[in-house]
């Protein structure tokens, strides 16, 4: 099937249900099927350049998962990972550190969370590490004015003009088009959601797809946003029922040891799957939910970082 078809099978009438619906707490399928993930090309007219898939790192590496406008919170799970110290700024050293997306909504915190991040981004190379910024389907709806799960304080956030900063081409939304959807950091791929096989080999193009978008250089919302099945919405990693063969398919495409994903809260934590292949790690840390303060460190074996929740 053409790239164009399969591309307009999966924007047909999935984009208004898309932005009107977290489907992480209100569980609508699609009108009709979604007939495949693969993305067109980029819009020609898009000048960003592609941002690596593929990411080396430069120490340990520490994942963290949705923080949902809690700031409080942030800078706890990021002290528990070793990043930050007591004056906000880096402390991790050649510490690699992977946030997976999902800081908007929910809270009234978001731009100083990404404010934060960013210098982390900023000073991490001085010290040998790096910090690797994802997009969640918070971020995507946001840029499509899905405003649902903003809070009051979130609506006078982003110097009072959430549409215009957020959506495509505001200067928020182009601070956003600087982050993938997927990155592979060493032997381990990171996403939101998770990685389907049938998603496997077009990670270049939904990277790019998103970040053009968000940039202003692309009219059509991307299929990160559109398809159920994409790597910031599926649902298939975070359930009580995972697909360990599926799983293993969708690694062996990436040529990765083990996937990391957000997006469905784990009321008991951070855990794994499929023998240590599969680890879930968004908690519910953010203060709507009230979950734990925990951060994953991938080491040989893989370990769960708790720290105390102050709210400072």
């Amino acid at each position: 099937m053409p790239l164009e078809r399969r591309l307009r099978g999966a924007l047909t009438g999935a984009v208004i249900l898309a932005a009107a619906c977290d489907r992480g707490h209100h569980e609508v399928p699609p009108p009709a099927p979604i007939a495949a993930p693969a993305p067109a090309a980029a819009p020609k007219a898009c000048t960003l350049a592609a941002l690596p898939l593929e990411v080396k790192p430069t120490g340990r590496v520490v994942a963290v998962g949705d923080l949902h406008g809690d700031l409080g919170a942030a800078r706890d799970v990021l002290r528990a990972a070793g990043v930050l110290d007591e004056s906000g700024h880096w402390s991790g050293g050649t510490t690699t550190l992977v946030q997976t997306g999902d800081v908007l909504d929910r809270g009234d915190g978001e731009s100083q969370i990404l404010a934060l991040l960013d210098r982390l981004a900023a000073e991490a190379p001085r010290s040998g590490g790096q910090v690797v910024q994802l997009l969640g389907n918070h971020e995507l709806m946001n840029g499509a004015h899905d405003f649902r799960y903003v809070t009051p304080g979130g609506m006078h956030d982003f110097d009072g003009d959430r549409e215009h900063e957020l959506g495509p081409a505001g200067v928020w939304a182009k601070k956003l088009a600087h982050h993938n959807v997927v990155a592979i950091v060493g032997d381990t791929v990171f996403s939101h959601a998770g990685v389907l096989p049938a998603w496997a080999d077009a990670l270049d193009r939904v990277n790019l797809d998103a970040r053009c978008w968000l940039d202003g250089q692309g009219a059509e919302p991307p299929p990160a946003l559109t398809s159920d099945e994409s790597p910031v919405w599926t649902r298939a990693w975070g359930g009580d029922a995972v697909d360990c063969a599926q799983l293993h398919e969708a690694l062996a495409a990436l040529g990765a040891k083990r996937m990391v994903v957000g997006h469905t809260v784990q009321p008991s934590g951070i855990n794994a799957q499929c023998d240590g292949a599969l680890w879930r790690i968004d908690v519910g840390m953010s203060k709507v939910y009230g979950g734990p303060i925990q951060a994953l460190e991938l080491g040989a074996p893989p370990k769960v970082l708790t720290g105390a929740r102050t709210g400072s």
